[in-house]
């Protein structure tokens, strides 16, 4: 798949036309279109992505993971949001709170 089938293809999935995809990536008129013949500029590349959310070596064929990054999320564990399981299953209260004083430096300290 060419770099201007990805970014039809994403841009479709996104509900962007590629006309306002380009807008929005603040191109020059059909510079997108013109990828057909050409290879964009890694700022212009960079710019679309940004606009699709992905990565530019998704646009550019080198990974089929279009994800931004490969960095883990962050997480609080104080979030009560957050739900945590273990081999597919709810972590009970008890060893939630476990795990939690053991991160926050060791069982015998009540720090939160």
């Amino acid at each position: 798949m060419t770099t201007l089938e990805r970014i039809k293809e994403i841009s479709k999935k996104r509900g962007y036309s590629l006309t306002k995809v380009n807008e929005l990536a603040n191109l020059g008129t059909n510079t997108i279109y013109s990828w057909k013949t050409k290879e964009p500029s890694f700022n212009n590349l960079k710019a679309v992505a940004d606009v699709l959310g992905v990565s530019t070596d998704y646009l550019l064929g080198k990974t089929d993971n279009p994800s931004v990054s490969n960095k883990p999320k962050e997480v609080d564990i104080e979030d009560e949001n957050v739900i945590m399981t273990y081999e597919g299953k709810p972590i009970p209260p008890e060893d939630l709170e476990i795990m939690k004083r053991f991160l926050n430096g060791g069982m015998g300290n009540d720090r939160k």
